[in-house]
Formats: structure tokens, C-alpha cells, sequence
């Protein structure tokens, strides 16, 4: 057997600078939308910290608010502070006057109960 010989034939050139030029341009596209992604992201935690910023505003205001209103019902409470104790001194004396009232009650059927043996 006899082999048939081919006419040896270089490998095709390989366009080296094709190749590399289309290299760097998808990697440049791949790094655009790396930076692109991350630019959001840093946009996305903006926006957050710009809403995060007003709630904290809102909650600064109300909590001022809060504490004006609690500064008005203290002076108010302490306003009112002498009427309480007036109050509080008027219990005490209805409660002291209706112990002698029921003292003088039983004083007095005591009396009425010794009236009657003696009229008897």
C-alpha cells in the first residue's frame, strides 16, 4: 500500500489583530456594564439616603412637635396644680366631716335611746 502524500500547506494566518480588536471590545462592553451596574447601585443608595434624610426630617418635626405639646400640658398641669390640692384638701375635709357627722349620729341615738328609758 502506497499512501498518496499531500502538498504540505501552511496554517491560515490568524488575523492577530482582528482578534485583539474584537477582544477589547467586548471587554470594554463588559466593563461599561460592570461601571453601568455599579453607577445604579450607587444611584439606587442615593435615592435611599435622600429618602432616609427627609423620613428623619419628618421625625425630627414631629417629635419638636411632640415636645412643645408636653411643655404646654406641663404648664398647664402646673396651672391647674393649686385646684388639685384644693381639691385634694376639700376630700379630706368632706371625708373628716362626714366621720363626725356619723359620730354625732350615733352620739345622738344614744342619747335618744337614754331619753326614752327615762321617760319610761
Amino acid at each position: 500500500m502506497v499512501e498518496m502524500a499531500e502538498e504540505a500547506t501552511e496554517p491560515a494566518k490568524v488575523d492577530i489583530m482582528g482578534l485583539c480588536q474584537h477582544m477589547f471590545s467586548k471587554m470594554a462592553t463588559y466593563l461599561t456594564g460592570k461601571l453601568k451596574a455599579t453607577s445604579s447601585d450607587y444611584k439606587l443608595l442615593e435615592n435611599m439616603n435622600k429618602l432616609a434624610s427627609l423620613k428623619y426630617l419628618e421625625i425630627k418635626d414631629i417629635t419638636v412637635n411632640i415636645s412643645r405639646n408636653l411643655k404646654d400640658l406641663n404648664g398647664k398641669y402646673a396651672a391647674l396644680q393649686p385646684y388639685l390640692d384644693l381639691i385634694t384638701l376639700i376630700e379630706e375635709q368632706v371625708a373628716a366631716l362626714k366621720q363626725a357627722a356619723y359620730k354625732l349620729d350615733a352620739y345622738s341615738k344614744k342619747l335618744e335611746a337614754k331619753y326614752k328609758k327615762l321617760e319610761r
